[in-house]
């Protein structure tokens, strides 16, 4: 038994927002109150911390097959874990992509031994290729959470409202990339002051703006559950806005670095602030926040995409692009949105665990009797020094940052998989 005592519960699914107790018997709460008594159980004394359900992270690249050398299954999960996270959905493009039933089940094996729920989706299309749909019948029978070509945008939309009814009628949700080629000069920098002065092609919002568009009709005419992932273009955002007043099932992802950093960043970070899509103005910014506000964008995701030293140490043309950003969300959540006012912490983590479960037809966490014991504690305003990664790459702009909302605890399954007091003495923290 884990008895955890006097923490501040918030929960957005009870809407619970108050100081209690909370006892776990096995992978389950058995029971919350106050002043409660367990004889023989382990006590976390969450005194001045937040103790809310596990995070979920819905678009993480674990790099597991084919590119383990950057991350893996295991280190995925451990650097998930340190960010508070119990579960994951990992994206499909590996190598081989995850467009049959024995890769997919490789990765769902694995994932089973890492102590959090690693959650697999499946390509929308046969070797991320754009030509031919994957059998989905068949992958969502074995599990697959949805379908994504993520990494690639699918260009050809008579195969994508294809996909679409497809999805629709199995109940599994489309997620999206929106990047068109044909407005893209180089990758990874926004088209602007900062390009100009770099002397570098760069990625205009267009690119983003003209597939989020198309994709929206498309997710209104079909019925579809479509995401718009990663979001970085305030046009895109509008887009998106108007499509849900129209009446469609369109969600949008936000990354914390979309809504932190701005174009100028790649000035002073170089690659490591090398993202696609892009980050891009003051003004995307803003706009990427006021979706947040309003429910517009409705997720809030990592887009965890580790890379080797090596591969970010290439020139900005040549290096890949992508952060590492498990083990940095909540903390930049908490500094970029809930510290400003512009949201509450109960919002956030709604942002955070509850609406992304939702999404991917996961019955979200909740402290309550009878739940699952998937569970962060954290200390909202408590500092700490990005310093040090559990994932195998540390390709973090973040680097170095004093942030909010340390995490002390993450407990999935009733089993505590990250202890911060034991990882600092370990890691010498």
């Amino acid at each position: 038994m884990l008895l955890i005592k006097n923490g501040r519960v918030i929960d957005p699914v009870t809407h619970t927002d108050e100081v209690m107790d909370v006892l776990i018997d096995g992978n389950h709460i058995v029971k919350t109150g106050y002043d409660l008594e367990a004889e023989g159980a382990e006590v976390i004394d969450a005194d001045g911390l937040v103790v809310a359900p596990g995070l979920v992270d819905t678009h993480v690249h674990f790099r597991d097959p084919g590119f383990t050398y950057k991350e893996d299954i295991e280190t995925g999960a451990a650097a998930a874990a340190r960010g508070g996270f119990t579960m994951v959905v990992c994206m499909a493009n590996t190598k081989p992509a995850v467009d049959n039933l024995e890769t997919l089940k490789y990765i769902q094996d694995k994932g089973a031994k890492t102590g959090i729920h690693v959650v697999q989706t499946a390509t929308v299309t046969k070797g991320l290729a754009g030509k031919e749909l994957v059998d989905m019948d068949s992958l969502a029978a074995a599990g697959a959470a949805g379908f994504t070509d993520d990494g690639i945008p699918i260009m050809d939309e008579k195969l994508l409202l294809e996909a679409m009814e497809k999805a629709r009628d199995l109940d599994l949700p489309v997620s999206l990339h929106e990047e068109d080629p044909l407005f893209i000069v180089q990758p990874g920098v926004n088209q602007g002051k900062v390009s100009e002065k770099l002397g570098y092609g760069g990625a205009s919002r267009t690119a983003e703006d003209i597939m989020v568009a198309r994709d929206c009709v498309l997710a209104l005419h079909t019925g579809a559950s479509v995401c718009i992932q990663h979001i970085s273009s305030g046009n895109s955002v509008d887009i998106v806005r108007t499509a849900k007043k129209l009446g469609a099932d369109v969600h949008a992802e936000a990354t914390p670095h979309h809504f932190t950093l701005i174009e100028d960043a790649v000035l002073k970070y170089g690659t490591m602030a090398r993202m696609n899509p892009p980050l891009r103005t003051e003004k995307d910014r803003r706009q990427i926040i006021e979706g947040i506000q309003d429910g517009t964008i409705d997720m809030i995701v990592t887009d965890h995409a580790p890379h080797s030293s090596e591969e970010k140490a290439r020139p900005l043309d040549k290096a890949p692009s992508g952060i590492t950003g498990l083990e940095t969300s909540l903390a930049l959540g908490i500094y970029s949105l809930v510290q400003p006012g512009y949201i509450s912490l109960m919002k956030l983590m709604e942002l955070m665990s509850r609406n992304p479960a939702e999404f991917y037809r996961m019955e979200p966490g909740k402290i309550a009797e009878g739940a699952p014991a998937d569970i962060v504690i954290f200390g909202e305003n408590e500092q700490w020094t990005v310093n040090s990664f559990a994932s195998k790459a540390s390709n973090s702009p973040f680097a170095g940052w004093t942030l909010p909302g340390k995490v002390h605890y993450t407990i999935c399954g009733g089993n505590i998989v990250y202890d911060a007091e034991k990882y600092d003495a370990e890691h010498d923290v």
